[in-house]
């Protein structure tokens, strides 16, 4: 099998899957506003999503000579790892629980924020872990000033989900007192009489739109809802690294004695099927009992919807190569160092103000903010990634 040796091809895995990592939920997020059930989307994504996993086993798993020591994806597959198979499995729920709670999340406190916060106490709480799992071979006096500028973010990200909200609100009381055709135009938006391409980005308009287009309505209910979704999500995210850490290095020695460890590549198949299973379950229950408000659906409507399939393709095999890349990054640097990709909000909040219109004709203030957020991210990637030790 393939392995990752070098702290250069490291870096190099770290940032090819931040840029996959951050890509993935604005596909989502672009299928959201449409209007596609995000149960028809999500269900759609985990298909991908694991046949991610399967491609990169297949393949990278597989390659050059299956030796004793480091037996390749299809030979451990009948090993007795069935404990290193647990934890593989455990990282997988919790990040798929997460994943999902975040695609509810995006809808009330939009994109960047959810990414930020999540992201953030990801690091906090799973870098710790992950620092003293791998023995300490990062460098505590470069890792930890690194999660304190993601500490820092979450801050920032808090402050520019508050003053966004504030301007969103400005805007609507602006233009419900000035125009007295205002309530005409939401009941012609409702009828379908009013176009979509008269409102511009960031405007009243533009919100009501988006609002009448969007699966996930939010208008009316308290981003209480949609920051408590997000930490819960942050907290699911933190424990998946770990696990996995776990399942390919057994810190905690649970495997026999003569059992080779698991590989990256079998660890992240394990990973990805848990994820898979998790994913289906909850989805197809969400089909008939909806939550948020969402409308029903069924397996049959699912199977019909073919409106926005291929972008759901696409953000699942992003978000599994981006994910694979990050193991075999950590496998080699560390998993602390690995964290490196929860920066990811640096390319989300970048798809949303290109894509979305997020913070267009905001505050200064909240242009202040987002700047020294984005600032903040880009000093931890440096700092984390410098950070990076070698595992022997």
């Amino acid at each position: 099998m393939y392995l990752v040796e070098s702290k250069e091809g490291a870096i190099g895995c770290m940032l090819l899957s931040l840029f996959f990592l951050g890509t993935w939920p604005a596909v989502m997020t672009m299928l959201e506003r449409r209007g596609r059930l995000p149960q028809h989307t999500y269900l759609d994504y985990t298909l991908t999503n694991l046949l991610a996993a399967v491609i990169i086993a297949l393949t990278l798993g597989e390659i050059g000579n299956n030796k004793p020591h480091e037996p390749n994806f299809l030979s451990q597959l009948s090993q007795d790892n069935l404990p290193s198979v647990l934890f593989a499995m455990a990282g997988g729920v919790v990040l798929s629980v997460g994943n999902l709670s975040t695609q509810y999340a995006w809808a009330f406190v939009g994109l960047s924020v959810v990414e930020v916060i999540a992201s953030s106490i990801t690091v906090v709480i799973g870098t710790t872990l992950n620092y003293f799992l791998d023995d300490r071979i990062n460098k505590a006096k470069i890792l930890f000033p690194g999660v304190g500028c993601f500490f820092i973010a979450v801050c920032l990200g808090s402050a520019v989900h508050s003053s966004n909200t504030a301007d969103n609100k400005a805007k609507l009381n602006d233009f419900s007192s000035h125009h007295k055709d205002a309530a005409q135009y939401v009941l012609d938006l409702e009828n379908g009489s009013a176009s979509a391409y008269e409102a511009k980005a960031g405007t009243a308009v533009f919100l009501i739109e988006l609002e009448k287009r969007r699966s996930i309505k939010v208008f009316g209910k308290s981003t209480f809802i949609g920051l408590a979704i997000t930490f819960f999500a942050g907290v699911c995210f933190s424990l998946f690294s770990p696990a996995f850490n776990l399942a390919t290095n057994d810190q905690w020695h649970t495997l026999k004695k003569g059992v080779p460890h698991l590989s990256v590549y079998t660890a992240f198949f394990y990973f990805s099927v848990s994820c898979f299973v998790v994913a289906i379950i909850l989805n197809i229950t969400f089909l008939y009992h909806p939550i948020l408000n969402l409308p029903k659906s069924s397996l049959k409507a699912y199977l019909r919807d073919w409106d926005g399939r291929g972008w759901a393709f696409l953000a699942g095999l992003l978000c599994g190569f981006g994910n694979g890349l990050q193991f075999m990054g950590g496998q080699a640097a560390g998993y602390a160092a690995a964290n490196a990709v929860q920066a990811l909000p640096l390319v989300s909040t970048l798809w949303g103000i290109i894509l979305f219109g997020e913070y267009r004709k905001s505050s200064r203030r909240t242009y202040i903010l987002l700047g020294g957020m984005s600032l903040m991210f880009i000093a931890a990637v440096a700092v984390l990634m410098e950070s990076s030790g070698h595992r022997k």
